[in-house]
């Protein structure tokens, strides 16, 4: 059991990641964490490693969590035996059977004498088989980096497990594993994860915000159900907060129209009774008195109703807010767009591919591109915009317009900042008021429009490209996506997935995201052996 009590993490600065967080996860129990990017997922999981202190609170465990970090790049100068912490047993180990054992490094060992065949196993089992345990942590891939974490856990056997977004950079046949992994498992298990096949796998999901966590009983897609039935709640409450708006102003002009009737025919009277000039006087300003409270009686209604339905408005999620408004009038379907056939990569005088590539991609069409990492994905993508030739093979394209938007938003200038990013895709003459309303619209506000492209998160980078290619308007003839939810959060993933329905061109992606994929309705698959 591991359990956290009322525990407050501040930054630095003094600002407050998050307070008031309580947490048990019980033995054999499997948990997601999950919540917007910034909420302080990821230090929450290093609280709960015994990698950082809490402000406040405190965290007890039965047992020292095994934990698997979503950056390795601080294991970067450590060998494959030290990320793991075996490298005192396997040296002890060596030492021993070399007959130059001591009393020490039979300590070190404590008895366990299939630590190495463990090892290699466990290494073997993931597909790591080749490398060294001296190897160096920083000749490996960011996906060969999870996976020597991950064979940890057959090596460690630890009762608790701590990941975070263990899922990022693995390919589908490892994703699969992972899986089957978390579905067999007795150990207890908190996973920070925006990969929605991984969290329909785990029995509670706990949403962290700034000052708590959510509980909801049940897997991803009870999550979201929930959250269906708390939005059309609210969006129920925005309606008839609205209608209440629009009645206290009708109210209003209503009222008022029959003061000032009233006013005038008192006025009317007031005049043909010869009043003196002191008490006419006197009546008009009761009645300028009274018009005023009445006034402000209806201002200050309609006032609390504004106030509220604004509250309201501000508890709608990101992805609802947004509009997506491309010129999609001339894309037409079923076209042929490109044309590739016996096309192939050479490097270092081997071919890239077992077999010539033949692909033929028509307009509208939704095609994901599969393979192992290193299988040529991305070669492939870069022969079929030009970017690329083709030792062999010959393509033809009548793309006009493409847009590439790789994991690291290259698109993005980071030198500009986002105002001026934004006006760089204005090809459309639009005013500067008007890039500043979409810029709104796609959650940029005033606060934004002045800061650097390079000081955005990932999130932020997807969001401000999207917002570009509403403000380049006429939509393109095909969007390709790299591995597009790599580093995204789950709210990102979604205001992503709900822009490209939106849009009606071919698609190309390159992604091992299951879920994704179904979502965004791809129809097709091209396979790389």
């Amino acid at each position: 059991m591991l359990v956290l009590q009322n525990i407050t993490y501040i930054h630095s600065n003094k600002d407050v990641l998050f307070a008031n967080i309580y947490l048990t996860l019980n033995k054999h129990e499997h948990i997601a964490l999950i919540g917007n990017n910034g909420v302080g997922k990821s230090t929450l999981l290093q609280l709960m490693a015994g990698q950082l202190e809490p402000c406040e609170g405190s965290i007890v465990s039965d047992f020292t969590p095994y934990y698997i970090p979503q950056i390795t790049g601080q294991f970067n100068a450590c060998t494959i035996a030290e990320a793991l912490q075996v490298n005192d047993k396997l040296d002890a180990l060596k030492c021993i059977l070399a007959g130059e054992g001591t009393e020490e490094q039979l300590n070190i060992l404590a008895d366990d004498w299939v630590i190495e065949e463990r090892c290699l196993e466990a290494l073997r089992y993931w597909g790591l088989e080749k490398f060294d345990f001296t190897q160096k942590m920083e000749t490996l891939s960011g996906g060969e980096k999870t996976k020597v974490f991950l064979a940890g856990i057959m090596i460690h056997k630890p009762d608790i497990i701590l990941m975070d977004e263990p899922s990022n950079h693995l390919d589908i046949e490892s994703r699969e594993k992972l899986y089957a992994f978390i579905e067999s498992t007795s150990s207890a298990l908190a996973i920070v994860s925006h990969d929605r096949m991984l969290l329909n796998l785990l029995n509670t999901i706990c949403e962290l915000h700034k000052d708590g966590i959510t509980v909801y009983g049940g897997n991803y897609g009870f999550y979201t159900e929930q959250k269906r039935i708390e939005n059309t709640a609210l969006n129920l409450d925005i309606k008839n907060k609205e209608r209440t708006l629009r009645k206290a102003k009708e109210v209003e002009r209503e009222t008022m129209e029959r003061q000032q009737k009233l006013d005038a025919r008192g006025k009317k009277k007031q005049e043909k009774s010869g009043l003196p000039t002191i008490s006419m006087k006197t009546f008009k300003n009761n009645a300028e008195k009274s018009t005023a409270r009445t006034k402000d009686i209806h201002a200050e209604k309609i006032q609390s109703v504004s106030t509220e339905l604004s509250q309201l408005r501000n508890e709608l999620p990101d992805a609802d807010k947004m509009k997506f408004c491309f010129d999609q009038s001339w894309l037409h379907k079923g076209k042929v767009l490109i044309s590739a056939k016996g096309i192939n990569v050479c490097f270092e005088a081997q071919l890239l591919w077992k077999d010539a590539a033949n692909v033929e991609l028509l307009s509208g069409e939704r095609v994901v591109i599969k393979g192992r990492n290193g299988s040529g994905k991305t070669t492939l993508v870069k022969i079929l915009l030009g970017e690329m030739q083709p030792y062999a093979g010959t393509v033809k394209t009548i793309i006009g317009k493409a847009i590439y938007i790789d994991q690291e938003y290259s698109l993005i200038n980071n030198s500009m900042n986002v105002y001026e990013q934004a006006q760089a895709f204005n090809d459309t003459g639009l005013q500067e008021h008007e890039i500043k309303t979409r810029l709104n619209r796609f959650l940029f506000t005033k606060n934004y429009w002045d800061k650097t492209c390079s000081a955005l998160s990932g999130g932020e980078k997807m969001r401000l490209l999207l917002c570009c290619l509403t403000i380049l308007n006429q939509a393109p003839d095909i969007i390709v996506l790299d591995e597009p939810t790599n580093n995204l959060d789950i709210q990102n993933i979604e205001i992503l997935t709900q822009a490209i329905n939106a849009y009606e061109g071919s698609l190309l992606v390159i992604s091992h995201d299951i879920y994704f994929m179904e979502q965004i309705r791809v129809e097709r698959t091209i396979e790389l052996i």
